[in-house]
């Protein structure tokens, strides 16, 4: 059960469980290698799956150049160095890789035309994710090469890495991914909902997959046949908004009545709430934007503070007696973006980990003046309500 252990680890210190005085337990004679392995043997199998995802990894110049090492090598491990353990302590860890990582052949590069480095990626399988989306309205924004030489990338350096989003062929594109564990076949769909007035390669339409309406409706159809629960990751809705708009919710109801089980939006670059859907059909859990997860901006005035606070979603499912997955159980985990320039600097926290003399040292409050810590946990209160707390 793949990094269970990390994962109850880190449950009991983000509960805040209390450490108390306790009497001395009995002593208790060991067990013996014989005892230990019939246990083993009579002990259920597990039957439920942790995930987490992370919303928008955008590489903005700040976040690109900061990679730059002092003898001219590349690396980005410092992105995720204050959230690496809730990253891998889930079975299944998932994050929104929002530029093309098209590699320095084809020029490092910020808004609006990004492009990022492949050491990018290299540090997203370090701090232990295991799917990468890339269906992003930036997706094409170093055109088709962009792709082809990103895809060129998780294939030959990182097979074993899910890449879903953006594909080399129309076969790979209709073919829906499906990871079991723990005995829990998980169908994961991503989709975007545009890209930026780009359009699709002439001799390649497979490569970007598109909210259209009847292909989400068949892929649906499709995971449905082949798993046990359905994941859409679609990149959706308005930039800078707090809740969601029509569009949203017009593609929320789609979800539902396919009877997809959980869907995790990014695109907005802010937060938005988190809903659980109740019907005919069973329950349907979303989270409407994730917002960042790390970024950097050049634009000033009111409303920018939003932007440095992301989230991650953390999910368990489990299968009951009868077959059936469900979530057992669901939360967020707010994150702030530390912005300072240089070599190594910018990275993201958990907001609890977070301090005023940290929100100090933020360039971001030099862009608008109103980020606090403060400020951060009020905007958490406004839009996750009773799940932050």
């Amino acid at each position: 059960m793949k990094k269970m252990l990390t994962w109850i680890v880190t449950i009991l210190l983000l509960t805040g469980c209390a450490k108390t005085a306790q009497p001395e337990p009995p002593y208790i004679e060991p067990l013996t290698s014989e005892e230990t392995s019939a246990l083993e043997l009579e002990a259920p199998q597990p039957n439920s799956v942790t995930i987490s995802m992370v919303g928008d990894v955008l590489l903005h110049e700040t976040v690109s150049n900061s990679g730059r090492m002092a003898d001219g090598s590349y690396q980005y491990d410092h992105l995720f160095q204050n959230v690496r353990d809730e990253i891998a302590a889930a079975d299944l860890a998932i994050v929104n890789q929002e530029v093309i990582l098209g590699g320095r052949e084809l020029g490092l590069s910020g808004y609006p035309n990004f492009n990022g480095a492949f050491e990018v990626g290299d540090a997203l399988v370090r701090a232990g994710f295991d799917v990468v989306l890339h269906a992003t309205n930036h997706a094409l924004d170093k055109k088709e090469a962009g792709v082809r030489n990103c895809l060129h990338f998780w294939k030959t350096s990182y097979p074993d890495i899910a890449v879903l989003g953006i594909y080399d062929s129309t076969a790979a594109r209709d073919t829906v991914y499906v990871r079991e564990i723990n005995g829990i076949r998980i169908a994961i769909l991503n989709y975007t909902y545009g890209t930026n007035g780009m359009l699709l390669p002439g001799g390649s339409p497979y490569t970007i997959n598109l909210l259209e309406e009847s292909k989400v409706r068949a892929d649906i159809a499709q995971a449905q046949n082949t798993a046990d629960f359905v994941i859409v990751a679609p990149h959706w809705g308005t930039e800078y908004t707090l809740k969601p708009d029509a569009s949203q919710e017009k593609w929320t109801q789609i979800f539902y009545e396919c009877g997809v089980n959980l869907v995790i939006g990014t695109h907005p670059h802010v937060i938005e709430p988190v809903e659980m859907i109740t019907g005919d059909k069973g329950n349907m859990l979303v989270y409407y934007s994730l917002g960042n997860f790390i970024n950097s901006t050049a634009e000033t005035g009111k409303g920018i503070a939003n932007r440095m606070v992301g989230a991650m979603a953390q999910i368990t499912i489990t299968m009951d007696d009868q077959g059936k997955a469900y979530i057992s159980n669901y939360g967020v985990l707010p994150l702030v973006t530390h912005v300072r320039t240089g070599s190594g600097q910018i990275t993201t926290y958990k907001l609890s980990d977070y301090t005023q003399t940290l929100a100090e040292e933020n360039e971001i409050c030099s862009s608008d003046p109103d980020f606090s810590l403060v400020y951060c946990q009020n905007l958490c209160r406004q839009v996750f309500g009773e799940l932050y707390n």
